[in-house]
């Protein structure tokens, strides 16, 4: 069982943590399973990966039915915890065409949970219809269909890939400037006229409590709240690997006040998610 869980934890933590949205859920689903495994008789592990993908998509399933309950009293938006992914990292290594991006995610809470657990099988760790099929128990026809209703929820056409356009560093660092100078014209020239922010205090820490969606509106919150933050003491902002892309962090003095993901299309920015619950900021 041990060669198992070193052969099959990491596949098993990116199913579950794609599936939940949050690290400790993930972690906890992993445990939680391998637990359960050591009572399995050998002989019903002739097919490890199928098993035990299957074992965490159920306990995941469950999850999300408690899960949504307490999003419907959560304060404000609710966004996924972001997660590290730097190489050395054993248990949330992800590699990046395992991980669907920080904005997919997002999405992805528009999906009932049978429909985000084919998406994820599908889109992110490349399950095969028969077998997303053999792992919830349904037929490959069904998951097809399950699949394209998933895509039509998320404006995602049957034959586009689920990929998300790079972001250019170099106009990361100069929309951060911008926003430490107070440049608010320059700010507004690289966000997109549909530009939505969304940003997550989870009633911890001032955050807005719906989304915001003009484009003088975003600029002026993101100006404002970065001069509120240097103005408690030194802020300091950093780029890392996060959710298999780059996020930016930012840091007073040595505390982590919030972590920034940009999605870039057609030459500006037009989602931005700002997560500054510390709960969900312990591990960056």
């Amino acid at each position: 069982m041990e060669e198992l869980y070193d052969q099959y934890k990491s596949l098993m933590f990116k199913l579950a943590y794609q599936m939940t949205g949050s690290i400790a859920d993930a972690e906890d689903v992993v445990q939680d399973v391998f637990f359960k495994a050591f009572d399995i008789h050998p002989e019903r592990l002739k097919e490890p990966k199928a098993y035990l993908c299957k074992m965490v998509t159920n306990r995941c399933l469950d999850l999300q039915k408690s899960a949504r309950r307490k999003r419907e009293v959560y304060v404000g938006p609710w966004l996924p915890e972001p997660i590290r992914t730097p190489e050395e990292d054993m248990l949330e290594k992800v590699v990046r065409r395992d991980l669907l991006s920080y904005a997919m995610l997002v999405l992805l809470e528009r999906l009932t949970p049978t429909e985000r657990a084919v998406f994820v099988l599908r889109e992110a760790l490349g399950f095969d219809y028969p077998e997303i099929a053999e792992l919830l128990d349904k037929r490959a026809t069904n998951c097809r269909m399950l699949m394209s209703r998933a895509r039509s929820k998320l404006g995602i056409p049957e034959e586009e890939p689920v990929t998300a356009e790079a972001v250019d560093l170099d106009w990361v660092s100069r929309f951060l400037t911008s926003l430490e100078q107070g440049n608010v014209e320059h700010v507004l020239s690289l966000l997109s006229e549909d530009v939505v922010l969304v940003t997550d205090g989870g009633g911890k820490v001032v955050a807005a409590t719906s989304p915001i969606q003009t484009r003088d509106q975003v600029a002026l919150i993101l100006a404002g709240a970065l001069h509120g933050l240097k103005s408690q003491g030194s802020l300091h902002s950093e780029f890392a690997p996060l959710n298999g892309e780059t996020g930016i962090v930012l840091r007073l003095e040595d505390k982590t006040e919030a972590v920034i993901f940009l999605q870039h299309r057609s030459g500006k920015f037009d989602r931005i998610y700002v997560v500054r619950n510390p709960d969900k900021l312990t591990r960056v």
